[in-house]
């Protein structure tokens, strides 16, 4: 269900001018969709920045007067197999080797057969389809033979082309190139050369400052809250916090946490990564960095946090990622194991995951996002809103997002764990140059990475898509 959101919400954050702007842009939205719906499809309604940022902007867009609706997919393990296996290809890696050949197409048009029915009966002539990603690329056909307007939206992207690349997109293009009226990048970089410039816009993803994830806690709340599902060991008190629709909720669920010996204390440095459970976000990288280039000497630990994996239906590598991740873990020196917990965050209770991500990130000293591949890093977006300093890996939409060396450290090779170990020691040795990286930080994500301007951007494609097909 999606909750509606009131925009002038923003007015608080953003000022009353680009509040303005925003509902002035609405108007004109709701006057050319009149009648037609705007739906977005995508493969999961929990767990990842894409569902993440859906339940957000619907609702701001329901709000408007602007009828937007959501549709998810149904697939099984199979699809989801051959999926992953593009997605890494779209990273320009080759994931677990496996081909992309006739049996794949086949597995994904059965499954995208199967769901065309089911959009068929919900979208109909001149409604704006918005397709996210890889998983409903195969959706574009039948949804162009209904008379829809097709976007495809895609997270994923490399900002170098490779041969593995190469492939993902020659899978993708015959589902495509037909049949999409626009496609949308994160960045310019990420585009295949067989897409038409004029027909591609570039719209960074957001974050809400009134979410659970990104709402203001007290520094006791933050305690209490971590305290409570066993990343720290802190003062017990009131775990209450906003839940989207208002009301008030409170953390009652406890992480499952893989740690040696209690957990810190509060006053000990965190260094925080937090992601899916996903080859491309490095997870190993970080602790082996970490282990050999930041605990000596350092009272600082590092908390490498994921969702359940069983709770995000489409990534089937979750599972064997944090398996990878508890062997490494197993590995390291008694010593160094002790200062590194690896945390899956429950998520039955989305309101609740966000807000215990929330907390982990405003107590984090450093927040790191050692990507090898990035379509953009919402998480460094959410630790820059909360003024906390970031060191992140120069790939993808990552680059647009970090000022090197005024918002956070950006590594150039994300392999090079003595770089990435050296920027996080400058940081936990420096607070007074963390302090002005957070503080700079915050000021971009104010000004770059709120809803208002995602929203504003994609309001301007519907308009730009109508207007072409008149």
């Amino acid at each position: 269900m999606i909750q509606s959101r009131d925009p002038f919400r923003f007015a608080s954050v953003i000022g009353p001018e680009r509040t303005d702007a925003l509902l002035s842009l609405a108007e004109e939205a709701r006057l050319l969709l009149a009648g037609k719906c705007v739906f977005n499809i995508n493969s999961t309604a929990a767990g990842g920045g894409v569902a993440e940022m859906l339940h957000v902007l619907l609702g701001y867009l329901r709000h408007m007067g602007i009828d937007a609706r959501w549709l998810v997919i149904e697939a099984d393990a199979p699809f989801f197999a051959v999926t992953k296996r593009l997605h890494n290809h779209l990273y320009g890696d080759p994931g677990d080797g496996g081909p992309l050949g006739p049996a794949e197409h086949d597995v994904y048009e059965r499954t995208m057969a199967a769901n065309g029915h089911d959009v068929a009966a919900s979208a109909r002539a001149g409604d704006v389809v918005v397709l996210h990603d890889p998983q409903t690329a195969g959706l574009a056909q039948r949804l162009k033979s209904l008379g829809c307007y097709v976007v495809w939206r895609s997270h994923v992207g490399l900002d170098e082309q490779n041969e593995h690349s190469a492939v993902g997109w020659e899978f993708l293009r015959q589902y495509l190139e037909p049949f999409v009226d626009h496609y949308v990048f994160t960045d310019a970089r990420f585009s295949p050369s067989w897409v038409p410039e004029d027909r591609c816009s570039i719209i960074w993803p957001s974050i809400d400052p009134f979410s659970p994830k990104n709402q203001e806690l007290s520094d006791v709340t933050v305690e209490a809250i971590l305290t409570h599902v066993g990343i720290v060991s802190g003062r017990v008190g009131d775990t209450t916090y906003e839940r989207i629709d208002g009301s008030p909720g409170r953390v009652e669920s406890y992480c499952d946490v893989i740690r040696t010996g209690p957990p810190p204390t509060p006053e000990i440095p965190l260094v925080v990564q937090i992601s899916r459970w996903d080859r491309m976000k490095d997870m190993v990288g970080v602790m082996s960095a970490f282990a050999s280039y930041v605990d000596s000497g350092r009272e600082a630990q590092l908390v490498l946090a994921g969702p359940v994996v069983t709770a995000v239906a489409d990534d089937p590598e979750g599972g064997a990622v944090l398996q990878e991740c508890w062997r490494r873990w197993r590995e390291l020196p008694h010593a160094v194991r002790r200062r590194v917990q690896l945390v899956c965050v429950p998520m039955h209770d989305l309101d609740e995951n966000a807000v215990i991500v929330n907390a982990l990130q405003r107590h984090a000293a450093v927040v790191s996002q050692k990507s090898l591949a990035e379509g953009f890093g919402l998480t460094i977006a959410e630790a820059m809103f909360k003024g906390v300093p970031v060191v992140a890996s120069a790939v993808g939409g990552i680059v647009d997002q970090v000022i090197d060396s005024t918002t956070g450290f950006l590594i150039d090779d994300p392999s090079d764990l003595s770089a990435f170990g050296t920027a996080v020691c400058r940081l936990l040795d420096d607070p007074d140059l963390a302090h002005r990286f957070g503080e700079a930080g915050r000021g971009e994500a104010l000004a770059t990475h709120l809803g208002d301007t995602h929203l504003e951007r994609w309001l301007g494609v519907i308009r730009e898509v109508l207007d072409a097909g008149h």
